[in-house]
């Protein structure tokens, strides 16, 4: 059997072993064992020791860690519930107006989290039954917390990013640029489509009653500026020392990090249990984080070594379609595989394979790299594998379904690739922010 034969059978039964309820890292492990050892014997051992201690000696995944704390202290501080308390009553008189509040907070908390089940449980327990309580249309309030809640995984500090970064050779810093004004398009977008819709039907997003308005419209702004203040001064200490070269990512998040305790701190949160369970969960999820990267590492390398990379290019090149034939085509692979994969596994899969191929044809790498982060928003709302509407399904009362929950994202969902669209077609989106920030 030729070894591009034994590469493709291998990439097909991690699919089938991850339908099938293996745990996706254990999936990566068994089979770069197997395969490995198939062709080239013991030797293959060695290699997979080194991958492992590549990852174990990486200093940019330290930022890992510590970007996930930040955002489980911040989840905990209840800084999100005082600014929806007030936005609420700023935007509700307009029809649709909780549903933008999500957005915006959503939009704010995303830039200090990069958590997708602590960003959309948040939402589900905050915003959701506010506008459940206001009649809003079960699929429309299930679609605006599945998506805002999202946008964690791509607007900086992501954590999906600082894992890129070392993967693809690129600078971590300049990734977090690339996406930044990506992430504020979809948002942007997601505030359109709420316009239109409440316009077109007011009955699905019905504005805030007049009884529930107490306060005074300067009193709101004043409030809702004053409970602004702590998640900018996160935002600037983070994002701002990275983008301006003051800090590595790796620095930042430990800036993030002390500025989420002092935020838990000013709010009166921050508890010895408070401190234990922030650090457990960290624990847990990063454990699982590193899992995934070593054992997708170890696959990765068996899978180009036995030439499976060279196979998967010759193949889109054989298809005749150009260089954005091509392009469409891997973009259509990563949704696909969104469907069925974790999303730390198709970075693991895909990038090594289809980074050479796009830097073959032209593309910039971090224009295409910021792509599929794009594209892997999708992953998050399109079933089976939908992480956010399970996280949101877990929380939601009895009367919403899972059939409204579908329902409500498909529009998001469409909305996420009208995004990917126009980044591709107008790559100043991604390229501008980087090249005037970090030259």
């Amino acid at each position: 059997m030729s070894p591009e034969v034994m590469a493709l059978i291998a990439m097909i039964l991690v699919i089938c072993l991850v339908l099938a309820g293996v745990r996706l890292a254990f999936a990566f492990m068994f089979l770069a064992v197997l395969f490995g050892y198939l062709y080239r014997g013991p030797t293959i051992l060695d290699l997979f020791i080194q991958k492992t201690y590549e990852v174990m000696q990486n200093e940019v995944l330290i930022a890992v860690p510590l970007f996930v704390f930040m955002g489980l202290i911040l989840e905990r501080s209840e800084a999100a519930e005082r600014l929806f308390s007030t936005m609420f009553q700023l935007f509700g008189p307009i029809r649709g107006g909780l549903a933008i509040t999500t957005i915006i907070i959503s939009t704010l908390f995303a830039a200090c989290t990069g958590i997708i089940a602590a960003s959309v449980t948040m939402m589900a327990l905050i915003a959701f039954p506010a506008m459940l309580k206001r009649k809003y249309d079960k699929g429309l309030a299930s679609g605006v917390v599945c998506a805002g809640g999202t946008l964690g995984i791509l607007i900086p500090p992501s954590v999906m990013l600082v894992m890129m970064g070392p993967m693809c050779n690129l600078s971590v810093a300049k990734l977090f640029a690339g996406a930044m004004f990506p992430g504020l398009l979809l948002s942007a977008l997601y505030i359109a489509y709420i316009l239109l819709v409440s316009w077109l039907k007011p009955e699905v997003a019905p504005a805030v009653s007049v009884a529930e308005r107490t306060a005074e419209k300067k009193t709101l702004i004043i409030q809702t500026l004053i409970y602004m203040i702590p998640v900018f001064g996160l935002l600037v200490g983070v994002l701002g020392s990275i983008l301006l070269g003051m800090a590595t990512p790796t620095e930042a998040s430990a800036v993030g990090a002390l500025g989420a305790i002092i935020i838990a701190l000013v709010y009166r949160r921050l508890t010895l249990e408070t401190l234990k369970l922030a650090v457990y969960e960290t624990l847990k999820i990063t454990s699982m984080v590193f899992f995934v990267i070593v054992g997708a590492g170890m696959f990765t390398s068996v899978f180009l070594f036995m030439r499976g990379g060279a196979m998967v290019e010759a193949l889109l090149m054989a298809t005749g379609f150009g260089k954005w034939g091509i392009l469409a085509l891997m973009m259509f692979v990563v949704f696909i595989l969104g469907m069925f994969i974790d999303w730390i596994g198709i970075l693991y899969i895909v990038l090594p394979v289809f980074l050479p191929v796009a830097v073959n044809l032209g593309f910039d790498p971090l224009y295409f790299v910021e792509l599929i982060a794009i594209n892997l928003q999708m992953s998050f709302l399109t079933p089976p594998f939908a992480y956010a509407i399970f996280f949101l399904k877990g929380v939601a009362p009895p009367e919403v379904k899972t059939t409204d929950i579908y329902r409500g994202v498909v529009p998001f969902v469409a909305l996420q690739a009208v995004g990917l669209a126009l980044c591709i077609a107008f790559p100043e989106i991604i390229m501008w922010l980087p090249t005037v920030t970090l030259k």
